[in-house]
């Protein structure tokens, strides 16, 4: 498949006029109050929330590559305040009260963000909206049914979550044989890289260090060493989400899944009135492979999916290029789900990596014998989960106990991923299941789900 730029990290950053260049390394061995590792969402709202609540403390990111090198400046734009893990496994680690409250305080942070972003003048082309869930067959609206009648059992308001009929979806957005969607309302459209660089800005204005070009290798109780220097820091915050495998000691922490995207040539207006999509709404569709989509600032189509989900031995990306057949694979979900765009030209692809736990759940703690933080494994949904860490971080970091850190998902510790080959064994049969099961069910007019999902989840956790 012919695209115009594959890789080069991401669109976002080809929408800002290219790749930022570098700020300077670490000049050598520092002490500083907190060390943070790593330049994403994580990191960033992290040094932010800690400066708001200790202007005085010295900080210090480290940060191999560029801020918003990861995830933080690819992924798909949705600041969406989701509790997209299983609510039943965080009774391990807490009340159903303390899950019901845990998911109520990240709906918050799509209005946080947004409130920041206005404070600091941060122009990531953030809008308010809904995000629609659709279903083209019977069984994919059964599971989406599903998932609202739970969602509702733990108390989600349905000021939050709404499920619509089949005309009401297609008139929202013109998706072919919809039989319905979930609609999550108050969510936001973002342009992340603009995000994520206006935010290491933000942070840089407050006296946090920012060290680019500085490579971690090793973190320990009071220390982090790197290829340029020592940084010994009373706290240290490892903010290194899908890249964590690549610190020694964590190699089978969270697994590095792959997630690509492509992004069209824009839209013409009439174009954008046959399909119906006059907002700017985010989309997804309830197969078991799943796609996740958005209409940008550009009036471009941004349409995402896994694609090859995870390259042996935890290896990434070089610099987002993706594979053929993944952009392959995303025109044919793009075709599928918006049959009006073909034709269109692919301007851009890339790829990234996401954090994912082996229980598929996101955690955020402190180590008080090391004094060394964590938050991550956002299983895809970082944008604003991110938002939240950062706040949890900085309560852990400066020893306050507070409503946040008494949340379920702190300091939980699910068991590690297998060795190889057995980690890429598991996860590629489970997307193997997933896809054959959507085959399946295609295959069987969509009546009912496939046994073979179900078998994925319980292959790798899900």
């Amino acid at each position: 498949m012919d695209v115009g730029t594959n890789g080069e990290v991401s669109f976002w950053y080809a929408d800002m006029g290219g790749v930022p260049g570098y700020r300077p390394p670490l000049p050598g061995d520092i002490s500083v109050d907190v060390c943070i590792v790593g330049a994403g969402f994580t990191g960033l709202w992290t040094a932010y929330y800690l400066k708001e609540a200790e202007p005085g403390l010295s900080i210090a990111i480290v940060e191999k590559e560029f801020a918003g090198f990861g995830a933080s400046g690819r992924n798909g734009g949705w600041c969406s305040g989701e509790f997209g893990w299983s609510r039943h496994k965080y009774l391990s680690s807490g009340s159903r009260a303390g899950v019901i409250e845990f998911e109520r305080q990240l709906r918050a942070t799509v209005d946080e963000v947004k409130r920041v972003t206005e404070a600091e003048g941060i122009d990531c082309d953030f809008r308010l909206t809904d995000c629609l869930t659709f279903a083209q067959t019977p069984a994919q609206m059964a599971r989406l049914r599903a998932d609202y009648e739970t969602a509702m059992s733990w108390q989600v308001p349905t000021t939050r979550l709404e499920l619509i009929g089949g005309a009401e979806a297609a008139a929202r957005i013109r998706v072919p044989d919809a039989k319905g969607a979930l609609v999550r309302h108050h969510v936001a459209r973002v342009q992340p890289a603009k995000l994520v660089r206006g935010l290491a800005e933000a942070v840089e204005r407050r006296g946090v260090a920012i060290y680019e070009q500085t490579t971690v290798t090793g973190i320990a109780k009071g220390l982090v060493t790197t290829n340029r220097g020592r940084v010994t820091a009373h706290r240290i915050i490892r903010a290194t989400e899908g890249f964590t495998h690549g610190i020694p000691g964590n190699e089978r922490e969270w697994l590095p899944m792959n997630s690509a995207i492509v992004v069209t040539e824009p839209l013409p207006d009439d174009l954008w009135r046959e399909i119906g999509w006059e907002d700017h709404q985010l989309l997804a569709d309830a197969s078991h492979a799943y796609c996740y989509a958005q209409r940008t600032r550009g009036n471009r189509i941004a349409m995402g999916g896994r694609g090859v989900p995870y390259r042996f031995g935890s290896k990434t990306d070089t610099r987002g290029q993706t594979q053929p057949e993944t952009i392959e694979k995303l025109k044919d979900i793009l075709y599928r789900m918006l049959p009006q765009t073909r034709g269109l030209r692919l301007d851009h692809a890339w790829c990234g990596v996401l954090g994912v736990p082996r229980d598929w759940c996101a955690t955020a703690g402190m180590d008080p014998q090391t004094g060394i933080g964590w938050a991550g494994g956002y299983v895809g949904l970082g944008v604003s989960t991110s938002n939240f860490s950062g706040q949890t971080l900085a309560d852990l970091v400066l020893d306050r106990q507070t409503e946040r850190t008494a949340l379920p998902w702190v300091n939980r510790r699910p068991r590690k991923w297998e060795v190889e080959p057995f980690r890429w064994l598991g996860v590629h049969g489970m997307y193997w299941l997933y896809h054959r099961a959507d085959r399946n069910e295609a295959a069987g007019g969509g009546k009912t789900t496939s046994r073979l999902a179900t078998w994925a989840n319980r292959l790798t956790g899900r």
